[in-house]
């Protein structure tokens, strides 16, 4: 065969093996740079990173991050304004962070629910308020409805609450629905390209207001380099997607938690019109912070505790 033929198939197969060198050692660094924070508790499918704070005969909070989100969103400044009053604990979602998942069937807000209340049952914790942020708060919602009992009351910061058809234009390219492609492209090219969009995806998740100077690292931000941050919130959406309505129409009959929401009046990322007003209809109160986005956790933390300590106060 000619030196061109072999050309050919070199070329393609060098600039693979230097996308994965260079994804791999991007990956690396974001690790060294945001390193683990606490503890691992084996569960059923994977395995749950988490914080555990403050006293541990206090009532508890559970926290829980949302898309391509890790524990360091509440750590950032939400844990420190009431660990003293409460037993918070923090957890990197299944797939998330630090945590693990063992397949995409384990990405639904019911499954991730399990595991994390198996984490719960390994810390010896029988019931908890649940503070769900974004799609932490679907997988909250998911929670209070299968296992009513384990949950008290759930405080919602800007939650995924009704099915949509679309994905934010800023999650689009996270829609892979086969694995392989999805792990291939996590492999290779997802890291190099969240890198270089980085800073116009965080302005127009953290909008109106300014991205956190240092939210890379205090925020965690920078283990969103890494090809299981691609993979796991690929998952996330194509679950969300196929599970969304079906979630939604139980809330009539299953959702008896008390509880509410907190939205940014200006949140470019999900619309309190839809996603937390409708939500009265079944019990829970929804309060609007005027002219805040979406990041609430980091950019609005003592609302947020305000809000947290008036649900608790409501538990049952």
């Amino acid at each position: 065969m000619s030196v061109i033929f072999w050309l050919i198939l070199a070329v393609p197969a060098l600039l693979i093996a230097l996308a994965v060198f260079r994804t791999r050692r991007m990956a690396a660094e974001a690790e060294r740079l945001v390193p683990q924070a606490g503890q691992v508790v084996e569960v059923r499918g994977g395995a749950v990173h988490h914080v555990d704070l403050g006293p541990r005969d206090a009532p508890v909070l559970v926290m829980i991050h949302g898309l391509s989100g890790q524990l360091q969103h509440f750590t950032y400044a939400l844990t420190a304004l009431l660990s003293d009053d409460f037993r918070v604990i923090a957890v990197d979602r299944p797939g998330c962070g630090y945590s693990r998942r063992d397949g995409e069937a384990l990405a639904t807000p019911g499954e991730q629910g399990r595991m994390i209340l198996e984490a719960l049952d390994a810390l010896g914790v029988e019931s908890a308020v649940l503070v769900g942020h974004s799609l932490g708060g679907t997988v909250a919602l998911a929670m209070a409805m299968d296992r009513p009992e384990r949950v008290e009351a759930v405080a919602l910061l800007a939650p995924a609450t009704q099915p949509q058809q679309e994905a934010h234009e800023v999650f689009r390219g996270l829609m892979v629905r086969r694995g392989w492609l999805r792990r291939l492209i996590g492999a290779t090219i997802a890291v190099p390209l969240a890198a270089a969009t980085r800073d116009k995806v965080l302005d127009i998740v953290f909008a109106p207001e300014p991205v956190a100077g240092d939210f890379m690292l205090r925020g965690g931000g920078a283990l969103g380099l890494r090809p299981v941050a691609f993979v796991t919130a690929s998952e996330d959406v194509v679950a969300l997607q196929s599970v969304g309505a079906a979630q939604a129409a139980r809330y009539e009959t299953d959702l008896s938690v008390t509880g509410g929401l907190l939205f940014g009046s200006a949140d470019p990322i999900l619309s309190h019109s839809l996603h937390g007003h409708l939500m009265q209809a079944h019990g829970l109160s929804c309060e609007l912070l005027e002219g805040r986005g979406h990041m609430l956790p980091i950019t609005a933390p003592e609302d947020c505790a305000r809000f947290i300590r008036d649900i608790a106060r409501r538990r049952g």
